[in-house]
């Protein structure tokens, strides 16, 4: 490592992780800005659901050009450019009225966060091979603590009678405060610099391992995403008052944090693969608490969902990094892209079980998704 490489690592180390906690940020405000939003349609549990797919699909349709992004331009580049793109969409969020309109909005914000969330992953991943030592479940927990203070600052601005579009604005400027002074720091090589191929092929994107980790990340992705866009209602609909249905989302986040900021130290005790089993097992006991459990008392089980799906994500990224033969800016996208297919889907068929039956019983139907990651922690780990 150079001098100047020696000089610009902590600055690195410090501005990803300052990336990861404005991506938290950002992600979790929409939260509780979702039964504002779902009132102004006048729309019915199914066809907000629909709406909500707008999110998934942006996030899906960026990833082949977030590809090819960081393969020309490099993750520093691709992060401004979807950091922009967020700050620009967050507010509108708040104040368009028509289904079509918040779709629209909704794609937008899927691409931005899409994007980065790609983006930071492949920094954090050069970051950490070059620092030699884990750091990806910490950097996934300053996004949790981003996301806990997303949830309940925008929940806490209107909870004092402040109009959604006044909190939305606060919350795109404080986002933009937290980017943008640290845009310098961050690496602007490549990871796949260190791997096998330098004109990475999507044929590599096929390989079943890639795909399999893949599949688990969008059962992960749809109970992240369960979380975001309906723990508000369905709080609501247990008793609790709309300007405190974020409470929900930011338990959630709160244990999150935790499990994730403890979650290398944990992973080098334990191992991948028993971490990864233990981990689905309390995701799926959270969601059964999140049913079960009468009012408040369900603010409990998202916070234990939270805990539980701390660190199978980070470690699902690991891993597919560590793929041989897979350039990272060939399997992150890929894998992002199959776990933001549980955004894509989920809302809908949330949306359309609940209708079908009732929003409990979709919401126990994710709950048991967890458990594939414990059947499937060995193949996944190794």
């Amino acid at each position: 490592m150079t001098k100047t490489d020696a000089t610009s690592l902590p600055r690195a180390r410090i501005a990803t992780r300052f990336y990861f906690f404005a991506g938290g940020f950002a992600n979790a405000a929409w939260a509780p800005m979702v039964p504002f939003a779902k009132a102004r349609t006048g729309l019915g549990t199914a066809g907000f659901g629909s709406v909500l797919m707008g999110l998934g699909l942006g996030a899906i349709a960026v990833m082949p050009l977030i590809s090819w992004a960081l393969r020309r331009h490099g993750s520093r580049r691709c992060l401004v450019g979807s950091s922009c793109l967020i700050t620009v969409v967050l507010p509108l969020l708040a104040i368009l009225p028509s289904p079509v309109s918040i779709a629209v909005a909704l794609f937008a914000f899927g691409m931005g966060l899409g994007g980065f969330d790609a983006s930071m992953n492949s920094q954090a991943v050069e970051v950490e091979a070059e620092s030699h030592r884990p750091l990806m479940s910490g950097f996934h927990g300053m996004f949790s603590i981003g996301g806990l203070a997303g949830s309940l600052g925008l929940t806490a601005l209107l909870s004092t009678g402040l109009p959604v579009l006044a909190g939305a604005l606060v919350i795109a400027v404080l986002f933009l405060a937290l980017w943008l002074p640290r845009s310098g720091g961050l690496l602007s090589g490549l990871p796949q610099a260190r791997t096998v191929s330098q004109t990475p092929t999507w044929t590599a994107a096929f390989r079943p391992i890639v795909l399999f980790i893949g599949v688990l990340c969008v059962f992960c992705f749809l109970g992240e995403g369960a979380t975001l866009d309906w723990s508000a209602i369905y709080l609501h609909a247990k008793g609790l008052p709309t300007a405190y249905g974020g409470l929900g989302y930011a338990a959630f986040s709160v244990t999150m944090a935790f499990g994730r900021m403890t979650g290398d130290r944990a992973a080098a005790r334990l191992g991948v693969v028993p971490l990864l089993r233990v981990s689905g097992l309390v995701t799926a006991l959270g969601w059964g608490a999140v049913i079960l459990f009468p009012g408040p008392l369900a603010v409990l089980g998202f916070g234990l969902v939270g805990l539980g799906a701390s660190n199978i994500v980070p470690l699902l990224f690991g891993a597919a990094a560590r793929v041989p033969g897979v350039p990272t800016n060939v399997s992150l996208p890929v894998i992002t892209a199959l776990g933001y297919g549980g955004l894509l889907c989920g809302p809908a068929l949330i949306g359309v079980a609940a209708s079908a039956t009732s929003l409990s019983t979709a919401l126990l139907g994710v709950g048991m998704l967890p458990l594939v990651v414990v059947a499937a922690a060995r193949v996944a780990g190794d």
